[in-house]
């Protein structure tokens, strides 16, 4: 009887652990899925914080207003969302360096403003030409079509079409990852130009123009004069508690047909980081 009486309580204990583990299991998911969806939350937050600044600075950039219109040279706006501080830059995609417009020595003349010694700047300007052209020729001055990158057993070979992205540039022979990241925010596939408009140049691309910085400082002060009507817009929000949101745009400016548009998004990228 005592043994039996001994086995029933072994049993009840077991059975209140096994449910003590259990309720404190439940309790640990439930406080897990709700740090979680807190989390959700505020990334959410932070993430339509930074799609108000794109939304900001596109109608600023359509105000027929010269003296509200925002400079798209590159400087920093601030303004405050709710609570939350957003900062959002405009750069004029003229500005930029066409991957498929600009020439030969327009390329290497900007490689080598960032720093890459003479040979590496030729080959690399070679190798962007003939990613683009229709051909299978090589530059004269050096390049790279399908045989070289055969040779650097890569298991593609020159586009031989127009790039459709920057980030295509990362395919190109010669092209490194910290190179890429320099050279991609002076660069664009949206303008067609030949040469960037100098009066958005930043000061690198400035350089491989052959051109020196413009002897006045920019007045902050002064309406910006009239823009090309395709930018790219930055916009960063950050919450207290460290989450942060980055949106990079390309928009081109005005109607695309559907009904009430005023612009049309040609790049959208986001970067989120949690704390």
């Amino acid at each position: 009887m005592k043994a039996a009486r001994g086995a029933a309580l072994l049993l009840v204990l077991w059975l209140i652990l096994l449910l003590s583990g259990l309720v404190a299991g439940y309790a640990l998911g439930a406080r897990v899925e709700s740090l979680q969806g807190n989390g959700l939350a505020r990334s959410a937050v932070a993430r339509e914080a930074a799609r108000a600044g794109v939304e900001y600075a596109a109608a600023r950039m359509l105000d027929p207003d010269p003296a509200r219109r925002w400079a798209a040279d590159g400087r920093d706006y601030g303004f405050d969302f709710d609570g939350i501080p957003v900062h959002v830059s405009v750069r004029d995609e003229a500005a930029k360096i066409d991957l498929n417009a600009a020439s030969f020595d327009l390329l290497q003349a900007f490689f080598a403003a960032l720093g890459e010694p003479r040979e590496s700047a030729v080959r690399l300007a070679g190798a962007i030409v003939d990613w683009r052209d229709a051909d299978s020729l090589g530059q004269p001055a050096g390049g790279a079509e399908d045989a070289d990158y055969a040779a650097a057993g890569l298991a593609w070979g020159a586009k031989d079409a127009p790039f459709d992205t920057v980030a295509e540039l990362e395919q190109v022979l010669g092209m490194r990852p910290p190179l890429f990241a320099a050279a991609a925010p002076h660069l664009t596939v949206h303008t067609g130009r030949a040469m960037p408009d100098a009066a958005f140049a930043d000061a690198l691309v400035r350089k491989a123009m052959g051109l020196d910085e413009p002897a006045a400082p920019i007045d902050p002060d002064a309406p910006p004069p009239p823009g090309s009507g395709t930018y790219s817009i930055d916009s960063r929000a950050r919450l207290t508690d460290g989450r942060s949101t980055r949106l990079s745009v390309v928009m081109r400016m005005g109607g695309n047909g559907l009904p009430g548009s005023t612009y049309t998004t040609l790049r959208w990228q986001a970067e989120g980081a949690a704390k």
